[in-house]
């Protein structure tokens, strides 16, 4: 959970569950927000002391992304547009300490989920992306708060 594809994958397939219910005209602006935000800080030189910070907005920034779409009303562009560069601000981030630019590219295409996502809010299944973006905030969540917590074996305890 610390490094390669699958942090900023997990935050791209969010965005794409998050953009399903966005108005149709904004998606494609906020996936290339997306794209050039995440390759330009890829890029960016970022201290090896950040990397607590970076991976813990990772994981905030996938929960707020996937809780977006438990919203009653739908998202409107503004809020899509800046939830497009959040997450390629942050993946972007995670890439540049633990990974390569290869793991941003393959990251990507989860992007492309927010068709098959559209289709569904459209033809009213769009209750299998609040089911997968719940899923999203569980496992964001746990891998957020797991470096935090103490972890018996992790530790040196009274027993040693």
């Amino acid at each position: 959970m610390r490094g390669g594809v699958l942090p900023p994958a997990l935050l791209f397939a969010a965005l794409a569950f998050a953009l399903a219910y966005a108005p149709r005209g904004v998606r494609l602006p906020a996936v290339a927000a997306a794209i050039i935000a995440a390759v330009a800080v890829a890029q960016a030189p970022i201290a090896p002391r950040w990397v607590e910070y970076v991976f813990f907005g990772c994981w905030a920034s996938v929960i707020v992304t996937a809780a977006s779409i438990h919203l009653p009303r739908a998202i409107g562009g503004r809020v899509a547009l800046a939830l497009g560069i959040n997450a390629g601000v942050w993946a972007g981030a995670t890439v540049a300490l633990a990974g390569t630019t290869l793991d941003l590219a393959k990251a990507a295409p989860l992007l492309a989920l927010v068709v098959p996502a559209a289709w569904l809010v459209m033809t009213r299944r769009g209750i299998a992306l609040k089911v997968a973006g719940s899923w999203l905030i569980a496992i964001a969540a746990l891998a957020a708060v797991l470096p935090i917590v103490p972890t018996p074996g992790y530790a040196p305890d009274h027993m040693e």
